[in-house]
């Protein structure tokens, strides 16, 4: 018998008992459905995760100032002011893997005031010309300031979508005035809405201003130091190389000898990305693990379902062989058998399975407007557990198929 020839045979066979042949193939369907829908939803959330990290900066590096220490007692991090603006500009002209280079100074405890509204934005920063590419964000409307602004200190600004909301009720606010501490900057730009960030902070609640105004209008400072610099890379390639430019370079520059530590720290955000991609990793195969179980469930169906079909047709057996059919040409009839039953399952549930991916990402969009929760569906996935539902079948469809070639005709055909 060619294969197509017993294909039609197995075919014909499961058509008998529509209603047995699918309870068999549910439990592939719902094996092979989880399998797909939990893989898309642990990849979605992975993605998620490295999208908002990603929103942080673009392969960004940051370096914080040193620490002091004061009546035996060591301070934290950024005690000790150790970084200025020129250590930013010379990062990007000596340092070829660094794309470009953000000092920042935070303004503390301000509030933003237009006309009769005021508001307390999370953060009024410093900031220099190449902020925005080192943070992968644009302006929505108007103009960022240029480095012109940060040599005269002028007193203009670019704020987020949540001020502009709480200040003027509207986008509408290019050439407006706000003030910052009674001094007034001019609104030049609104930039692009963020969101909140993975550590739940509203990125937009923001005002932007060239470092030198913060610095010495707003703080009254004389001095160029800045609270903490932001570096950028060329590429995710180059961030070790980054690394080890800026310390080499800041060490030159700050004067430290060689037996001396750093007054300053530099955080390579690449760790945090590897940590995230082990973590959505791990969750995909731990979900697809524990669904893959409902699989072999499905699989036990099928020899079940099998064993019973062998007994049911011991005298179509035995004619069979009495009429010159070979042992293994009743072992692939019950073999294809089996695996149409789990292919078929197979397919059903990824097209379930599917679905269901693209449902779930509908009405958590629906339910969270203020995230986006990104659709992944993993080819990979699907074609593996597809694969893997046709070897279920095989497996578990090859004992019955193999107690049904070893019948002996004679006793087949007595069989009542």
């Amino acid at each position: 018998m060619t294969l197509s020839m017993i294909l039609r045979v197995a075919l014909r066979a499961l058509a008998k008992h529509k209603m047995r042949a699918g309870l068999t193939v549910l439990g592939i369907v719902i094996g092979v459905a989880a399998v797909s829908l939990l893989v898309s939803v642990s990849q979605s959330a992975g993605r998620m995760g490295q999208q908002q990290f990603q929103s942080l900066g673009t392969n960004m590096l940051i370096v914080i100032p040193g620490s002091q220490n004061g009546g035996g007692v060591r301070k934290g991090l950024g005690s000790l002011m150790t970084l200025t603006a020129a250590d930013a500009a010379a990062m990007v002209s000596d340092c070829p893997a660094v794309l470009a280079a953000a000092p920042i100074v935070a303004a503390k405890g301000a509030q933003v005031v237009a006309g009769n509204q005021n508001w307390s934005p999370d953060q009024i920063l410093g900031v220099n010309a190449s902020y925005l590419t080192v943070r992968n964000w644009q302006v929505e409307k108007g103009d960022f300031f240029t480095k012109n602004d940060e040599h005269a200190a002028a007193k203009v600004c670019v704020i987020g979508a949540t001020v502009a909301e709480n200040l003027f009720q509207t986008k509408d606010c290019l050439g407006a005035t706000i003030r910052i501490k009674n001094i007034p900057f001019q609104v030049t730009g609104l930039l692009e809405a963020k969101g909140a960030n993975m550590f739940g902070q509203d990125q937009d609640n923001i005002v932007l201003a060239p470092w030198s105004t913060i610095k010495k209008r707003v703080s009254g400072s004389t001095f160029n130091n800045v609270d903490v610099i932001l570096v950028s890379a060329r590429s995710a390639d180059q961030m070790d190389d980054v690394e080890n430019q800026v310390k080499l370079l800041l060490r030159q520059r700050h004067r430290i000898r060689h037996s001396d530590e750093d007054d300053f720290t530099v955080r390579n955000t690449s760790e945090v990305l590897n940590v995230l991609r082990i973590i959505t990793m791990v969750m995909t195969l731990l979900l697809g693990s524990v669904a893959s179980v409902s699989l072999v469930v499905g699989g036990v169906g099928i020899m079940n379902i099998m064993l019973v079909s062998v007994t049911e047709r011991t005298r179509e057996i035995g004619i069979r062989l009495a009429v010159g059919a070979r042992s293994r040409d009743i072992l692939r009839q019950f073999l294809v058998e089996a695996v149409v039953l789990s292919t078929l399952g197979g397919v059903i549930g990824i097209v379930l399975g599917v679905a269901a991916a693209i449902a779930t990402t509908a009405v958590v969009n629906a339910l969270w407007s203020n995230m986006r929760w990104p659709l992944s569906i993993s080819v990979e996935a699907i074609v593996v557990a597809l694969v893997f539902s046709g070897s279920v079948g095989m497996f578990f469809g090859y004992y019955p198929a193999r107690k049904a070639s070893r019948l002996d005709p004679i006793e087949s055909l007595r069989y009542e």
